[in-house]
């Protein structure tokens, strides 16, 4: 423990202990890069995981948000997985149910490719306006309409001229250094109104520490939330939290909000003394599982086995980069077709398309997310392929 270091920058506590650090790993982990050269050079940083005893936040010390740059060719959209658009479907049509959106505003903090917010706007008639600097329009073509506006920038309040209705965040809030700042951001927006809703999806690190998933760390994630540090995030900055729950095999936190009324904070934000315990353990936990990895992979090019990564986002630059493998995986596959060609950075394996499997078959293949392996399985079945099939 130091009280020497910067304050937590959620609640600005300086009960901080160090729970991981990786001397250099790329500094962008969904950029698309066009030779394997290119990205073997990418260039890498320190990440070095701080854990505040006061709130749970877990955050990156090292993280220099000049090293990252979100304007430039990213590809982070998962919507070319059928489970995963079932999922966010869903979500939408929840947030339907609770909320009467027909004609009011709906601003979205961290927009993405925009395909979330055109199905909100879609499903309940909600007048819409997405911000992010990745957005590509002519990836959605037709959206930018009355119902629905893009803009290709970062978030800042002083360019939206009213309040919303609706302020819905997905996966942005991790990206965020100063995560206190950036919702007393959201607050100054919001002013005076009782009557906003928000709502937040954001990966929890929960999981993260109690599996010791190596392949969730990455140095664009910056801040890593549980259900309760997620909480107590926005009760500091003056927000309630009216519903919050886990969701996606227990890898998202889904949480509503309100502008403070005095309500009583969930249950499942009561979570402290187990985030402490979690904490003290990854450092010896991470180890283990970065261990059993980098041997599973080993054994099986050492047998002479090919081995495959199905999906190739961040988790698997993760994955190769903390381990430091290279050729012992032979594929990196991705369904998304805006990824494949491209080259991952730091390792500088080529991603392609799954169809490719077929002209030489993998006798194992490593699937980077658990909640795909079995809309994997029965594409690898459906080529005719049968690897061992694994998930981390």
């Amino acid at each position: 423990m130091s009280g020497d270091l910067n304050p937590c920058p959620a609640c600005g506590g300086r009960h901080l202990s160090e729970i991981y650090r990786l001397d250099a790993i790329p500094v962008q982990s969904c950029v698309l890069l066009d030779s394997a050269d290119q990205a073997r050079a990418f260039p890498r940083s320190a990440l070095v995981l701080m854990f505040c005893d006061s709130c749970g936040l877990v955050f990156n010390r090292a993280f220099d948000p000049g090293l990252v740059d979100y304007a430039s060719t990213t590809e982070e959209s998962q919507h070319f997985s059928g489970t995963f658009n079932r999922f966010a479907r869903d979500l939408v049509a929840e947030i339907a149910a609770l909320y009467d959106l027909d004609g009011k505003q709906t601003l979205e903090i961290g927009c993405g490719k925009g395909d979330f917010l055109q199905e909100l706007v879609r499903q309940t008639g909600t007048r819409a306006l997405g911000v992010d600097p990745g957005f590509i329009p002519e990836r959605l073509p037709g959206a930018n309409g009355k119902d629905i506006r893009f803009r290709r920038e970062y978030f800042d309040s002083t360019h939206i001229d009213y309040a919303p209705d609706l302020i819905v965040c997905r996966h942005t809030l991790e990206h965020i250094p100063q995560v206190g700042r950036f919702l007393r951001d959201i607050a100054r927006l919001i002013g005076a109104r009782r009557d906003v809703a928000l709502f937040f999806e954001t990966p929890d690190v929960r999981r993260v520490l109690a599996e010791g998933a190596f392949w969730d760390i990455y140095y664009e994630h910056c801040s890593y939330f549980t259900l309760g540090s997620h909480a107590r995030l926005f009760q500091h900055t003056g927000l309630d939290v009216t519903r919050l729950y886990a969701a996606y095999a227990d890898q998202y936190i889904i949480q509503y909000a309100a502008p403070a009324a005095g309500r009583v904070m969930p249950p499942a934000a009561d979570d402290l003394a187990d985030l402490r315990k979690l904490a003290a353990a990854f450092p010896a936990r991470v180890a283990e599982i970065r261990a059993h990895w980098a041997q599973f992979v080993r054994r099986r090019q050492g047998a002479g086995k090919r081995v495959a990564i199905w999906g190739g986002g961040s988790k698997a630059v993760s994955f190769l980069t903390s381990n430091d493998l290279g050729p012992e995986v032979t594929d990196v596959i991705d369904i998304n077709p805006y990824k494949q060609g491209k080259y991952l950075p730091g390792s500088g394996h080529r991603v392609s398309a799954p169809e490719s499997l077929q002209q030489a078959p993998p006798d194992t293949v490593i699937v980077m997310n658990p909640v795909y392996l079995a809309e994997i399985g029965a594409q690898l079945q459906g080529m005719g392929l049968d690897p061992e099939l694994v998930a981390v």
